[in-house]
């Protein structure tokens, strides 16, 4: 089988995949004891509003009819929220949302990819060392320790170094001022113009950029430091067994330079095992921002989905879970594919 259509047929095996969660998302939200009805009107509101919302958003109708509608909404994109921004599109709230979320998760991503891996290789390459000790131990601990309650801790420890009353650092006023650790950060550094009929980016504030990223360092910290605590345990392991193994060794015979040595075969083959941890992060950010967002009181999709499951409001619930496994499903088969990238020894032929 070739690659292409090996890729093909993993899409295809994706399709009973949704299905599957969305029937099951479904029949827990619309069996279960939640009431889109009574999150949205409230205790006091009166039989003839009950009967009439519950008209308007079909709950009426049998069950197999409103299953249909929640998938057909899902697949066309559309739908409106019940509950947490009522009749609003679902469209419209991802959109505005979305963007708080990705600057979130890509620093999230971004602090393990450039501190953990690099800090795995460096103990890996020098082992038994005061260095490796410290990356082993610390990683441990950084790995045993929850994001909740990290997230938690961070809190009180930067919200008790305003005025400096804490090891002498302000972090409200290192940098750029900000008045509150918790938020949603305004993303508006960019400035759009008019190129060739294009709105394209054309300037950045870098004041407002700093302000954005030292509102969401800590959150991203804490929402990526699983990740990096596994990439740096797994990076080491990689090295370890990669700087003892055959090819490298008659690498060293042939007289070959250190430095090529270990970017050519070395790091190559050592982040084979690393592909799927870094993929598989989509996961950690997907079900940790959720946490994260809540705790630090960022406005993203996290917040909103807990929000969303909380309170009943299936077609908005539906679609970001329909929206997360699309994105997982993604980076499966993306995952296949740096396979054969990094290791030409990987084939699909069977």
């Amino acid at each position: 089988m070739s690659r292409w259509g090996y890729f093909m047929r993993r899409a295809l095996l994706s399709v009973p995949v949704l299905f599957s969660v969305m029937t099951f998302l479904f029949l827990m939200l619309r069996l279960g004891p939640l009431s889109p009805v009574a999150a949205r009107l409230g205790e006091q509101a009166s039989g003839a509003d009950v009967t009439r919302l519950r008209e308007q958003l079909g709950l009426n109708d049998p069950l197999w009819q409103q299953y249909l509608d929640f998938i057909t909404d899902l697949l066309t994109f559309s739908g409106e929220s019940w509950v947490v921004q009522a009749n609003r599109p679902i469209t419209e709230i991802i959109a505005q949302l979305a963007p708080t979320t990705i600057w979130l998760g890509f620093w999230a991503i971004m602090l393990p990819l450039f501190i953990g891996i690099p800090l795995g290789f460096y103990a890996g390459l020098h082992p038994n060392s005061k260095s490796d000790y410290v990356a082993s131990v610390s990683g441990i601990l950084w790995l045993s320790m929850p994001n909740f309650w990290l997230a938690v801790m961070a809190l009180a420890f930067l919200r008790q170094t305003q005025g400096g009353g804490l090891l002498g650092f302000d972090w409200y006023t290192i940098g750029p001022d900000i008045r509150s650790i918790t938020g949603t950060p305004d993303l508006d550094f960019l400035a759009y113009g008019d190129v060739f009929g294009v709105t394209v980016p054309t300037a950045i504030d870098w004041m407002a950029f700093l302000t954005d990223f030292k509102l969401i360092l800590p959150a991203s910290i804490i929402l990526g430091s699983a990740s990096m605590a596994t990439e740096m345990r797994i990076g080491r392991t990689a090295v370890l067994e990669t700087v003892n193994s055959n090819y490298v060794e008659m690498a060293k015979a042939k007289g070959l330079k250190s430095r090529s040595i270990v970017w050519k075969h070395i790091f190559r083959n050592a982040l084979i095992p690393l592909v799927p941890v870094i993929t598989n992060e989509a996961f950690i950010l997907i079900g940790g921002s959720v946490i994260i967002e809540f705790i630090f009181n960022i406005n993203g999709l996290g917040n909103i989905y807990f929000r969303a499951l909380t309170q009943g409001d299936l077609p908005l619930a539906g679609a970001l879970v329909f929206m997360f496994t699309l994105i997982i499903i993604f980076l499966n088969i993306l995952q296949d594919f740096l396979y054969t990238i990094i290791d030409p020894r990987v084939g699909h032929d069977r």
